[in-house]
């Protein structure tokens, strides 16, 4: 498996010393956050996006995905969410990044199957966006569909080779779904896999990878035992944590404990 960091890590940050980080730690590839407030989001001019897919190739780093924030199963018109999507679609292909990452984003006042019905619908209408342009899009299991068996509602119907799953370990656990069950759900769909540590249920303030309380090991077993070869792509959530610990000073060691958890599983 190769490994990655999501710059939601390290908020703001110039992408020259993001590469900087990923080639001093060894780390394969990056997740960038597609946001405003981010060097690199759907607004940037296509000099700007020329200059950073070059800075990538010369460092010898990829770019896994683009985090994203359309939420598919949210109310409201499809209009402005296929809009959010297409923007995210074109600037990873401009990037020459494989993934586009999308929430559910459902009311949870709404009927279920009414809320996955119109994310199947969107994400079967962004396909074609996708399918032309060479980009996957993949569904989090996050917020509304934390699970593998609530984002598999969605997805099994789309049915689509250019939509798939984002694995979000946190989300999963706090489900109360075994990562055995995740993989069995998502694994027809799995575009890559997200690792993080917290405290608890209670407290998900990021912590250095192993030393909280989610079921890394098992989730790193699981992919091995059945010879899954994609990404661990580390998510610390320093941007909304502000108490967190810096990212930067981790990412050593944080790899390390990657490396061994893949070396164990092996």
């Amino acid at each position: 498996m190769k490994l990655a960091f999501s710059t939601l890590g390290v908020p703001g940050l110039p992408v020259p010393e993001v590469l900087a980080l990923a080639t001093a730690h060894g780390y394969h590839g990056v997740e960038l956050r597609a946001h405003p407030e981010e060097p690199v989001h759907p607004g940037i001019t296509a000099a700007a996006r020329a200059e950073t897919a070059a800075l990538f190739k010369e460092a010898g780093v990829e770019i896994l995905g683009l985090g994203g924030y359309a939420r598919v199963a949210a109310p409201g018109d499809d209009g402005p969410v296929l809009e959010e999507i297409r923007l995210l679609l074109q600037l990873a292909h401009d990037l020459g990044a494989p993934f586009v990452r999308v929430f559910p984003g459902a009311d949870p006042d709404r009927p279920r199957e009414e809320s996955d019905a119109v994310a199947a619908r969107r994400l079967g209408t962004a396909a074609e966006d996708a399918s032309a342009l060479g980009v996957r899009i993949l569904l989090e299991t996050h917020d509304s569909h934390r699970t593998g068996a609530d984002a598999i509602r969605v997805l099994g119907p789309v049915g689509h080779r250019q939509v798939g799953a984002l694995w979000d370990v946190m989300h999963t656990w706090l489900g109360g779904e075994q990562p055995s069950d995740s993989y069995a759900a998502l694994a027809p769909h799995l575009g890559y896999v997200q690792v993080k540590d917290i405290t608890s249920a209670e407290d998900t303030t990021p912590l250095p990878l192993g030393e909280g309380v989610l079921p890394l090991t098992e989730c790193v077993d699981v992919l091995s035992r059945h010879g899954w070869d994609g990404w661990l792509c580390w998510e610390y959530e320093k941007r909304w944590y502000e108490s967190a610990a810096p990212l930067p000073p981790l990412l050593g060691a944080g790899r390390d404990r990657l490396v061994r958890l893949l070396s164990d599983a092996a």
